[in-house]
């Protein structure tokens, strides 16, 4: 029998000919990242008594949860990470603004087809948009990283999730990630490496991609993936000149399970408060007063999202009882939206920009919601106090879905303003 991504990719950083399901192994990561957090990494790392990383080179920062801080904690935070990055020589270090980690690590051209990445943040996992295996591990395990190099790892066992059809207008990728979460549940794919594959992943391109290995850790995923093609090849193309060498799954690789969803049928989903697996077809709850709408995240807050939700709010303006945050997953590209005029359409609606960051997603700051507020959202996560407040309820949509609701003050299906 064939091998799987995962199997193929972790037999070779081994230096073995074929690892299995279950089989504990140690690897030497091609990158392994942090972000705010790395002041635990830093913390760890001292207490273990450690004096200098492994490889300043294949460690990267980008401070994007607590930006700008709001605390001086916050402030001090930062403080220790910039003294770090800086004392160890490590020059991938991103300032705040730059962006979200997981956006800036892929438009930077850091993450390459068939290398292996860690990422002390559960969203790593987005990085296998670019044919990697990323994923997330704690900030104990990075802080041992750093200082050796060395990790280990179980084989996982691999999923196939072949997505057909192409999707009718005001349907999108988030939409179809929500429809697997009802067909599969938030533990349908634990510690599984998933595949994604079909005529309608060949189609997107890289930044709606992104959105089904974002959320691959809310399916329980150890790591998404999508194998590199053409569209990676040409993202690739501008952003680095080290060579890569893809890796791909055998035709007669076995999987522990595999599942088909014909893009053409799925309708605009939404989560409904609690967990993200509660999809329902958005005209279920449409007619729902809502209090905010939060356009960002690293899961949908690329120019092509910006640019849906710019069509449907040009001209408009946002419902009087709604606040509406547009946060650019990066400095990068909100400035290709201010370029497109899509920024400006924003501004004119009564949004409010926010830099390029976590922002409220992580319930930190910068929209942390009140008792007994609705948001919705274009985020990745809608449990119970995410957004900060317990009291609080979150639906996860598409970035049409929050544009269209941020406009009618209420859940509306965004067709009805893109016809």
């Amino acid at each position: 029998m064939g091998q799987t991504f995962a199997e193929k990719i972790l037999a070779k950083k081994t230096g073995q000919s074929r690892v299995v399901p279950g089989q504990i192994i140690e690897v030497n990561p091609d990158l392994a990242y942090s972000h705010d957090y790395a002041v635990l990494v830093i913390k760890a790392f001292n207490d273990m008594g450690a004096a200098r990383v492994w490889d300043p080179s294949k460690i990267a920062i980008c401070l994007d949860h607590g930006i700008p801080a709001n605390s001086a904690r916050e402030a001090n935070d930062h403080k220790v990470v910039r003294r770090f990055a800086e004392q160890q020589g490590i020059k991938r270090f991103y300032e705040a603004g730059v962006g979200i980690v997981h956006q800036v690590m892929v438009e930077k051209g850091l993450v390459l087809p068939g290398t292996l990445v860690v990422g002390s943040d559960s969203h790593t996992t987005s990085c296998g948009v670019m044919g990697a295996f990323a994923t997330g591990i704690g900030e104990t395990e990075t802080a041992f990283l750093w200082a050796t190099g060395r990790l280990w790892l179980r084989v996982p066992a691999s999923v196939k999730v072949t997505l057909t059809g192409m999707l009718r207008p005001g349907v999108y990728a988030k939409d179809v990630v929500l429809e697997l979460l009802r067909q599969v549940k938030g533990d349908g794919f634990i510690y599984k490496s998933v595949e994604f594959s079909g005529e309608l992943i060949e189609e997107l391109p890289i930044s709606q991609r992104f959105v089904f290995c974002n959320m691959t850790c809310e399916l329980g995923g150890k790591c998404g993936v999508i194998a590199c093609d053409r569209r990676t090849e040409e993202y690739l193309q501008n952003r680095t000149a080290i060579p890569y060498d893809p890796i791909y799954s055998d035709p007669d690789a076995g999987y522990d399970r595999e599942i088909t969803i014909n893009g053409s049928t799925v309708s605009p989903m939404i989560a409904l408060p609690g967990d993200v697996d509660r999809g329902v077809p958005i005209e279920k709850v449409a007619g729902t007063k809502i209090d905010q709408a939060f356009l960002g995240s690293c899961t949908n807050a690329r120019v092509d999202d910006l640019e849906v939700a710019a069509t449907i709010l040009r001209g408009r303006k946002v419902h009087p009882n709604v606040r509406l945050l547009v946060v650019p997953a990066s400095a990068q590209e909100g400035l290709a939206a201010m370029r497109k005029g899509y920024m400006e359409i924003f501004q004119e609606a009564g949004a409010l920009i926010l830099p390029s960051g976590c922002a409220v997603c992580h319930g930190g700051h910068q929209g942390v919601l009140a008792d007994g507020d609705k948001c919705i959202s274009s985020s990745n996560r809608n449990f119970t106090g995410r957004m900060g407040n317990p009291k609080a309820e979150i639906f996860l949509a598409s970035p049409a879905a929050v544009a269209a609701a941020a406009v009618a003050g209420k859940i509306t299906d965004p067709r009805e303003f893109l016809t």
